[in-house]
């Protein structure tokens, strides 16, 4: 077994929090978690590569677990988490390195890929699919509002303080409902999770079947872990990711129709709660055609939206052979 090494780096005006293992000389991975998450995230991921000859690497991205969170909500931008990774890596020491995303790291992972064909070796993304073409003129908070009656949780998490103090209120029960709500063991995400919308009360929580309990992959000991790598920063500056996603729907006019010029791989669940965001069916449809170097993508039946937690083996042997077909 690989040791989990934990380190602080000064990058991009911050200071990063990452784990990592392996070879500091070896070919570098990162492993980029999304919301609510942090490096843990990828605790089935760390050794596994590692023992295969890679240098893995998870930060805590800017806002989540033990690194700085900047007060400002427009510091949290998709340009700001790529500078983050670009700098972070060079930081590391390495001119190359291939980059794995879930949940929010995955459109970060998809951007730096795209901005950065030069550093980025390839591209995996769980559960968020790479950008397809700019549809129409209206920014995605309002388009959500409409479609769910202010009801979508984007729309929710983006009223300040809010969400921030629901989650906040009880972190264990906070992780208890996202990890269980948001799994394929959920039987009410069979075949498919109902849309993510606030309660008749405006609070979320109780919308991912909150009931305590914790899923088959999850044990008590990291809910603890979970909650108390949020005992720094708290829940506000993983929200305030989504308090710019009407800013980084304005910014992506400069990369709309960006060609992918490494290899990529798209992997989810059929039971994530992505999958049931209003037009995904014509989003996986329309991959194949938009990013020609992507490979066919990997469904995992009966995986929720914690694709590396839940399905660990199954992640893990992706990985391995998508970064074993890579050159450069």
């Amino acid at each position: 077994m690989f040791a989990i090494e934990h380190h602080d780096v000064r990058v991009n005006g911050i200071t990063l929090h990452y784990a990592a293992a392996g070879d500091p000389d070896a070919p570098l991975v990162m492993l980029l978690h999304g919301f609510p998450e942090c490096w843990y995230s990828w605790r089935h991921q760390l050794p596994a590569l590692a023992a295969a000859g890679y240098r893995a690497v998870a930060p805590d991205q800017r806002g989540f677990g033990r690194s700085d969170a900047p007060e400002p909500v427009e510091a949290y931008t998709l340009p700001h988490m790529v500078g983050d990774v670009v700098t972070l890596t060079r930081a590391l020491g390495a001119s190359r390195f291939a980059v794995v995303g879930h949940d929010w790291g995955a459109p970060v992972a998809w951007l730096t890929a795209l901005l950065r064909p030069d550093l980025v070796r390839g591209v995996v993304g769980l559960s968020v699919a790479p950008p397809l073409p700019r549809q129409g003129d209206t920014p995605p908070l309002a388009v959500m509002d409409v479609l769910f009656q202010g009801r979508f949780y984007w729309n929710y998490f983006n009223r300040r303080g809010l969400a921030d103090a629901e989650f906040a209120a009880d972190p264990e029960r906070t992780f208890r409902a996202f990890l269980y709500g948001a799994s394929g063991d959920n039987p009410r995400n069979d075949p498919r999770p109902p849309q993510p919308l606030t309660q008749p009360d405006g609070t979320f929580l109780g919308s991912l079947d909150d009931t305590q309990r914790i899923p088959s992959w999850a044990t008590e000991d990291d809910i603890a872990v979970f909650a108390a790598e949020y005992a720094k920063n708290g829940f506000t500056g993983g929200l305030n990711w989504y308090r710019n996603l009407d800013r980084n729907w304005e910014l992506s006019a400069a990369w709309d129709r960006l060609p992918l010029r490494v290899p990529g791989l798209y992997v989810h669940g059929d039971r994530d709660l992505v999958m049931s965001f209003p037009g995904m069916d014509d989003v996986r449809g329309a991959l194949p055609q938009a990013y020609p170097t992507l490979q066919p993508s990997l469904i995992l039946p009966g995986c929720g939206h914690w694709t590396q937690q839940e399905r660990p083996a199954e992640v893990n042997t992706a990985l391995l052979d998508f970064l074993a077909g890579l050159q450069g």
